[in-house]
């Protein structure tokens, strides 16, 4: 059997299917993967934004992690939406009874709509335990600005935001360039180590839906399936660039991306 890579998600729900677990399902089966879910939050949402978030007990997220953990196993845990402070501490006890498994944190904070899908005072329990749990941290620019309290509005700022989130524990960073203004996107992968930087043209368009969680979770699935970590966010980077040239043109907002284009002509 090939090394399919087991990968458990913790995130929400949305139920337009352009992001969040539905999103992370999709990315890590069309790289080959196997995708296991503890679902955090029902969400209300569609292409034009979220209408609605119904959140998932704490102690049944954590169950439904833990009988995941404990019969099919992962080789990697990717998180998403969080929603408070009590959910991100109940995942970092989590990650801590699974310390061997690499973990993905994708710092999810607000929709692409401008839904707010973390509450303002959690923020500093993403910063203060997982930052430093985080095998591999994926936030915007936004997102760096309310871990480090940094200014980000340039690639330079990136950087700096990055190694301070580097400082603060966690492993590796890759710094998402895709809200700092200019004709090419640029994205940076920093570990202690150094840097690597993904570059590209900007694609103009509005079907820009889920692109945070499908690229975290195609890293995830990479890591998974036993990847370097650069050779997974090459390949997940490549794997999103890909999906946005496709996407479908579903929706009158925000639209999905076309995250099963590896499978077309295959069957």
């Amino acid at each position: 059997m090939p090394n399919l890579g087991r990968v458990l998600i913790i995130a929400g729900s949305d139920s337009g299917g352009g992001a969040g677990i539905q999103a992370d399902i999709k990315t890590v089966t069309a790289l080959g993967g196997y995708a296991a879910t503890a679902v955090t939050a029902v969400t209300v949402q569609n292409t034009l934004g979220v209408s609605g978030v119904h959140p998932i007990p704490v102690e049944a997220v954590v169950a439904q992690a833990r009988a995941v953990l404990d019969d099919i196993g992962a080789d990697a845990i990717k998180t998403g939406m969080l929603g408070d402070a009590a959910m991100v501490a109940a995942v970092a006890r989590l990650l801590d009874s699974a310390k061997s498994i690499p973990a993905v944190i994708d710092p999810v904070m607000v929709a692409k709509g401008g839904a707010s899908l973390l509450a303002a005072d959690a923020v500093g329990a993403v910063r203060d335990l997982l930052v430093p749990r985080a095998g591999l941290l994926t936030p915007n620019a936004p997102e760096a600005e309310a871990l480090t309290g940094l200014a980000v509005a340039t690639t330079d700022d990136l950087r700096r935001a990055g190694e301070a989130l580097l400082a603060a524990g966690a492993a590796a960073v890759l710094m998402k360039g895709g809200h700092v203004p200019g004709e090419r996107v640029i994205d940076i992968l920093m570990t202690p180590a150094g840097e690597t930087a993904f570059e590209g043209e900007r694609i103009d368009t509005r079907h820009t839906h889920g692109t945070g969680c499908t690229l975290a979770s195609a890293c995830a699935a990479g890591l998974a399936q036993g990847l370097p970590l650069t050779e997974a966010v090459a390949r997940a980077w490549a794997y999103v660039h890909e999906a946005l040239l496709r996407a479908p043109g579903f929706g009158r907002g925000h639209g999905p991306l076309d995250h099963a284009w590896p499978l077309r002509g295959r069957a």
